[in-house]
């Protein structure tokens, strides 16, 4: 028979590796959209950087890219381990969030170089508050784009930055999501 103190610990240790495979799961759930969204920036910006004047149209294009590439994600999760990790009110966060940032960018009357750096920390916002919830590499993963991108933005002159961005915001998050599959 065991006593209290040993029932005690042993029930701390479940809990801990409970909370260790759900953030395991979260991270390898997490790395595939980081990933996913760290190739479609890249692109997004250099294609902004060749040909800037159609920009949004590129943008808005690989918002619609993401919601599909988000619906592969999760059937391919959930074909594998049996657990929805997408629905519906997932679609509806992207879709509050972009909206969010459109009305944002419509009022505030961002300039095109203010919006460059402010989807990418606007996004990272929610990334840190994942890092408070789900763990740490989210937060290192979403302040170090933050701060990477506010040096791009008062150091890179110009188009220039939007080079810059590729490398910051589609390298961070490719190598975030990278990280976050070792993790």
């Amino acid at each position: 028979m065991i006593d209290s103190k040993q029932a005690s610990d042993a029930l701390a240790e479940i809990d801990d590796t409970v909370r260790r495979v759900r953030q395991s799961l979260i991270y390898q759930v997490s790395s595939l959209a980081m990933l996913m969204w760290g190739l479609l920036a890249f692109a997004g910006n250099i294609a902004g950087w060749l040909w800037p004047r159609y920009g949004l149209y590129f943008w808005i294009g690989l918002y619609a890219v993401s919601i599909v590439g988000f619906v592969l994600i999760g059937n391919y999760h959930r074909s594998r381990s049996r657990i929805r990790v997408f629905d519906g009110r997932y679609l509806l966060t992207f879709l509050l969030m972009v909206a969010f940032g459109i009305f944002c960018c419509y009022f505030g009357q961002f300039t095109p170089r203010q919006q460059t750096a402010f989807w990418p920390i606007y996004i990272m916002l929610f990334y840190m508050m994942a890092g408070v919830w789900f763990g740490r590499a989210f937060l290192v993963i979403g302040a170090t784009i933050v701060a990477l991108t506010l040096i791009g933005y008062y150091f890179i002159p110009g188009i220039s930055l939007l080079l810059w961005m590729a490398a910051v915001n589609g390298g961070g998050l490719t190598l975030g999501g990278l990280w976050m599959r070792r993790t």
